[in-house]
């Protein structure tokens, strides 16, 4: 009887020894190749090399090694088509009943800065790939193991019956197919961005599993975090947990939330999240001061929420959000005497993520919708106020232009409708997610209270009408700044000059749905 042949080429050796070594002692014999081959055979195991299989050199620098009738017909033939076993016999091709095989480390490679296209292009496996998908295809005879993470459980089915079960081998080879797609999408999105191509007839994305969560958005609803397979520095997926219970969908969407918005300020800053919407942003000359500013903006809507912090967390500034009940902090790091303070509670997630990297490129936003995906770059213009322009008959003072940027960076990331009053330092009331634009002016200039008079007042996109700027000019706002391109910009201009309110066009909408 013909012994049974495995087949065992991998660029990642972990694991590798002791799994040939199960075979062999098994009784099966090992085919394997240039590297693989020596490692093997150092510890011992003894190898059939591919030129004994093929009768055939390797050649062109390795490209052209197990691309080979009597590797690829040891694969695919079937066992039980006598046409099949007619043929392998005539042709001197044995069956591989097991192919254990990694890929060149593609991605490790393009991941280095120094990497050139002509060294990632080197990196692209194709014999490997092939392999792969010969055997997978081929799984109703053929065991292929991809993940060194699969080689304990495949010696152990085999120690029992000498067998793998169909089960198993179908489990496998869709794993194999999930990883060569993987594996093409990777080298595939490479190559689009570095031809420029930025609307692809297909698109290819690949995200490796980081999390399986607790549940969704409800307890009734599955989820999972999904990570780029190429990670993205400033991200919630690259955030480092230090301390906590891990984070549920919900926490995810609104740490990722609050980390875009961190994004928007170079000084000291602070914002607190719900529901994806800020409730509160201060910015000031210390850390201390931005939260200072960020907890009064609204000391109700903070409670449970998730606070980003673009400065070390120190003793006086962990001292004061001890007191609160909060699900997420996110800084650049942690004293050891804020460290200690904060971890005391168990459940309070405590995470760091590298700010330096906050202005790198920036991948695509990508929305799912029923039978489709949307994707559009991020809204990360940058604006220069200077090329605002001012609409009405009293111009912006120094303090109040100071503050309508500030209100123009924050409301791009409040839901639409969305309105933001503000002074220079800290929001005073946010109006979110209205059906129509006045009813988020009301929200958030109630909001503000007293502090509304002489404040600023930013709007997403334009006022339809004038009656929006009415209500503001009634209860002290000073100052708006807004996009400007309605058929009606006249009458909220007018109604600005009757109020004494200052307003600015910047010619640039900020909706976020």
């Amino acid at each position: 009887m013909t012994k049974k042949r495995a087949l065992i080429s991998v660029s990642d050796k972990t694991g590798i020894i002791a799994f040939a070594k199960g075979l062999v002692e098994l009784g099966v014999e090992i085919i394997s190749t240039g590297g693989t081959k020596s490692t093997l055979e150092a510890e011992g195991i003894p190898t059939i090399s591919i030129e004994e299989v093929t009768e055939f050199p390797e050649m062109l620098d390795g490209r052209v090694k197990t691309l080979h009738p009597k590797i690829h017909g040891g694969l695919l033939g079937r066992r039980d088509a006598m046409s099949h076993v007619e043929v392998m016999e005539a042709n001197g091709i044995q069956p591989i009943d097991f192919v254990c095989v990694n890929l060149y480390p593609f991605k490790e490679t393009i991941l280095k800065e120094e990497t050139t296209q002509e060294q990632a292009i080197e990196n692209i496996d194709i014999g490997g790939p092939s392999m792969l998908r010969s055997a997978a295809k081929n799984h109703q005879f053929v065991t292929v193991v991809v993940d060194p993470m699969d080689y304990d459980q495949l010696l152990a089915e085999l120690s029992k019956t000498g067998e793998t079960t169909f089960a198993t081998r179908q489990k496998l080879a869709a794993k194999v197919f999930r990883h060569t797609a993987a594996y093409d999408a990777m080298i595939a999105e490479y190559l689009t961005e570095a031809v420029g191509e930025k609307e692809p007839e297909s698109l290819t994305l690949t995200y490796d599993l980081k999390q399986v969560l607790r549940y969704g958005e409800n307890s009734h609803q599955n989820a999972a975090f999904y990570q780029n397979a190429i990670p993205v520095d400033f991200s919630i997926a690259n955030a480092k947990q230090l301390h906590g219970k891990e984070l549920s969908y919900n926490n995810i969407k609104d740490a990722d939330a609050a980390i875009r918005i961190s994004r928007e300020f170079d000084q000291p800053a602070v914002v607190a999240v719900k529901h994806m919407n800020p409730c509160g942003i201060g910015i000031g000359e210390t850390i201390n001061e931005a939260y200072q500013y960020a907890y009064e903006a609204d000391p109700v809507s903070i409670f449970g929420g998730i606070i980003v912090l673009n400065r070390e967390v120190d003793k006086d500034v962990a001292e004061k959000m001890h007191q609160l009940f909060l699900e997420i902090i996110i800084a650049p790091s942690f004293s050891v005497e804020a460290f200690t303070l904060l971890s005391a509670k168990k459940n309070l997630r405590l995470m760091t993520l590298d700010f330096s990297q906050k202005d790198q490129a920036i991948e695509d936003e990508k929305v799912s919708v029923l039978g489709g995906l949307l994707i559009q770059n991020q809204d990360i213009v940058k604006e220069k106020s200077e090329n605002w322009h001012v609409v009405t008959k009293r111009r912006p003072t120094i303090d109040e232009l100071n503050a309508l940027e500030f209100s123009w960076k924050t409301v791009k990331h409040v839901k639409s409708n969305a309105i933001v009053v503000a002074n220079s330092h800290q929001t005073l009331g946010i109006g979110a997610g209205q059906m129509n634009r006045v009813g988020s002016v009301e929200i958030a200039i109630k909001q503000a209270g007293a502090k509304v008079n002489g404040a600023v007042l930013a709007s997403d996109a334009f006022f339809p009408m004038g009656d929006s700027v009415e209500y503001a000019g009634k209860n002290g706002i000073k100052a708006i700044v807004q996009p400007g391109g309605s058929i009606k910009d006249q009458e909220s201009i007018d109604m600005a000059d009757k109020y004494g309110i200052a307003m600015i066009f910047t010619d640039i909408r900020h909706f976020r749905h």
